[in-house]
């Protein structure tokens, strides 16, 4: 693993890998300068506790396999301070997108692995790999868009969504029979096992993600512009054997770049903004 910048140390207590309790005062929500429209109410059939619960178990197996492997970054790795540096400055931007989010444990660990993928799994949990940071060469402003898109996902509980819809489709039971009583699907949180790295999220997803994203970073002091950088470098990384990991559930749209070129001026004086305060 390559070594990266310095970062400047945090009041934040870590235990095992990151461990960040935010507090219980969280902010209140505010117009979004992207439009993404309201959340699936799907995710309401999927009990949130249950399913974060079941992420954080799926996590902690993650982080012990790799450690076993020597593969878990420590503490000290200068990757791992930068990455914990970017979250501190996008996680109190969360809660204006899910106030849930306000009492998530969050972590972040560094895992490494030559496959250019990260995650964030419902409750806050995330982790790189190496391969994302080394291969693409990301700056701090790329790197928080990745980090940003990932958060998107679990702040916008597009996993709850998809699990509910997948199971209620699979078993065939009606929503409105489950808005009486979760039935099976009150039990799938609790089953889901690698699921959660696994799952493909549609492109309305997606394009959420990449949106709701760009307004963290942006409101985080991170330039909006690194957001279309950062999948030019993608869709180069993509004509490569295999291509990345991250494609295979994040897909490269045609139209993507396109769509964050035209919301980046919509961000932009968040942006300035954040730099100004800083």
């Amino acid at each position: 693993m390559c070594q990266l910048c310095h970062v400047k140390s945090s009041p934040w207590v870590a235990r095992r890998g990151f461990l960040l309790a935010m507090g219980a005062a969280a902010a209140e929500p505010v117009l979004a300068q992207v439009d993404v429209g309201e959340a699936s109410r799907l995710r309401s059939l999927v009990p949130a506790q249950e399913l974060e619960l079941a992420a954080a178990q799926q996590y902690t197996q993650l982080l012990q396999q790799a450690r076993a492997k020597n593969a878990l970054a420590p503490e000290s790795h200068a990757q791992v301070q930068r990455l914990r540096a970017i979250a501190g400055r996008l996680i109190p931007q969360a809660p204006r997108w899910n106030q849930r989010a306000s009492n998530w444990r969050w972590e972040v660990n560094l895992i490494g692995s030559q496959s250019i993928n990260a995650f964030c799994m419902p409750g806050g949990k995330i982790a790189f790999f190496t391969g994302i940071l080394d291969k693409l060469q990301l700056s701090d402003d790329e790197a928080a868009m990745v980090m940003g898109h990932e958060m998107a996902h679990a702040l916008r509980e597009h996993a709850r969504a998809r699990i509910a819809k997948s199971q209620a489709t699979g078993v065939g039971l009606s929503i409105a029979a489950q808005l009486f009583g979760l039935g099976q699907l009150g039990d799938v949180a609790a089953n889901v096992g690698t699921q959660l790295l696994t799952l493909k999220f549609s492109r309305d997803d997606e394009i959420e993600a990449d949106l709701v994203g760009l307004e963290l970073a942006a409101r985080a002091g991170y330039n909006p512009d690194a957001s279309v950088s950062l999948w030019e470098k993608m869709q180069r990384a993509a004509g490569g054997a295999g291509g990345p990991a991250f494609l295979s559930t994040h897909p490269a749209q045609p139209d993507r770049i396109r769509r964050l070129q035209e919301n980046v001026p919509r961000v932009r004086g968040l942006y300035q903004q954040a730099v100004g305060r800083r």
